[in-house]
């Protein structure tokens, strides 16, 4: 018995955890929902907590370096101590809130490359290896958000790609914002290289930090961040979004000489 003991403290023979979402798809300030099952190994256990957390897959540059790190964000304790039997099972129902900024996914179904973002499952095993538990979530852009993806479209603005910068800006509640890249329409090539836009969302709206012909990055130490525009999550025309993206560009246009 000692040595099995031992072994669960170590891992092997040690109780299982396995979440199931009701379903894999939800928003920036939505929910995720779902039952989280856990199974009893060879031997009985204390556990000290359950809890789920998002994770994102992020980009990380250093120097002439870069490479990707997973960050848990958003962690909420599902249960608190206690004790489970060997081979016995445990059924705990699960809402999570989903912070706002998180970034979103896919759009119309389609996946974005380099954006990944993931539901962890936790069991706390006192001096044992914590057995988890990640599956995947599909997080779509809230309507605003995807009514300023239309209106850069409209602009002639193309999609090039999206990622997660490790980092934070000004008005950032995580250590990670999402940078969607788009190509310039043909009336701005050779002045404008490419746009990046950062949505930083809220109970009451989104923030769209946008930059253009970027040199260096959105923290690179004393370049302007470009320009911001505050839509409220009513703001779905895309006609009207688009007058004022197109405002906003070219407003820095006129600021760096383009116009």
């Amino acid at each position: 018995m000692a040595f099995r003991n031992l072994m669960a403290k170590l891992g092997a023979g040690n109780a299982a955890v396995d979440a199931v979402l009701d379903t894999p798809t939800t928003t920036p300030g939505g929910t995720v929902t779902g039952t989280v099952h856990l199974t009893g190994g060879t031997v009985a256990q204390e556990v000290d907590e359950i809890r789920v957390s998002l994770q994102a897959t992020v980009e990380v540059e250093s120097g002439d370096s870069e490479w990707r790190e997973d960050v848990t964000f958003g962690t909420a304790p599902i249960a608190g101590a206690g004790r489970i039997e060997p081979g016995a099972k445990a059924a705990i129902p699960f809402s999570f809130p989903v912070p706002w900024q998180c970034p979103f996914t896919a759009v119309d179904g389609w996946t974005l490359r380099g954006v990944r973002i993931g539901l962890r499952t936790e069991v706390d095993v006192p001096g044992g290896v914590d057995p988890g538990d990640l599956d995947p979530v599909t997080v779509v852009p809230l309507p605003v958000q995807h009514t300023v993806l239309q209106a850069l479209g409209g602009l002639g603005f193309a999609f090039r790609g999206a990622d997660v910068e490790k980092g934070r800006l000004a008005g950032s509640e995580l250590p990670f914002y999402q940078e969607v890249e788009f190509a310039p329409p043909a009336s701005l090539r050779g002045r404008v290289n490419e746009l990046e836009v950062t949505f930083l969302a809220g109970p009451h709206g989104v923030e769209v930090v946008l930059e253009v012909d970027r040199r260096g990055g959105l923290l690179t130490e004393g370049r302007d961040v470009g320009g911001r525009l505050r839509l409220s999550h009513s703001d779905t025309d895309v006609s009207a979004v688009a007058a004022q993206l197109d405002a906003v560009v070219r407003r820095l246009g006129v600021r760096r000489g383009w116009l």
